[in-house]
């Protein structure tokens, strides 16, 4: 029986939880050591255009960081909340009685039902079907024959056979 486990059991969802907190302190450290690297290469008249960039660089992937954190932390709650709002089915459990010598299945009290051999079906009438019959075979009656169109024979004789 499968059972979906408790939310506080659920190995994937304290990674996703781990994840995000680790996301979340890694880019606000980004983004705080960024603006503070920008603030003192600003106020210094020495520093140059590509210090100043790289800094505004470091602070755009540190907030991306610190939002993936963020969508991470919500994604947590809201599974959290639906975990909690859905209603976890019982689970029926079988007591063994280990003091009982039979060690047969209970028999079920329906019997089973009888064995039926298949039956087959009504063959199909088919018109003008290709069969092959032995030559040991009788000729069909007359009147049978007299209602199958049979070919036209050349005799030779240059009729057509009308």
């Amino acid at each position: 029986m499968k059972t979906r486990p408790r939310l506080v059991t659920s190995i994937p969802f304290w990674v996703l939880v781990v994840a995000s907190l680790a996301a979340i302190a890694g880019g606000l450290a980004i983004v705080l050591n960024g603006i503070d690297a920008m603030e003192q290469v600003l106020n210094d008249p020495n520093a140059t255009v590509v210090q100043v960039y790289v800094g505004q660089s470091w602070v755009v992937v540190g907030a991306a960081v610190l939002g993936a954190g963020a969508i991470g932390i919500v994604a947590v709650l809201a599974l959290a909340a639906a975990a909690t709002l859905t209603r976890r089915p019982d689970v029926a459990i079988e007591t063994i009685d280990w003091n009982s010598d039979d060690e047969t299945a209970a028999e079920s009290a329906v019997p089973a039902a009888p064995f039926a051999p298949a039956t087959t079906a009504t063959p199909l009438a088919v018109e003008d079907a290709d069969v092959e019959v032995p030559s040991t075979t009788p000729a069909p009656p007359q009147a049978a024959a007299a209602t199958h169109d049979a070919p036209k024979l050349d005799t030779g004789d240059g009729s057509t056979g009308r």
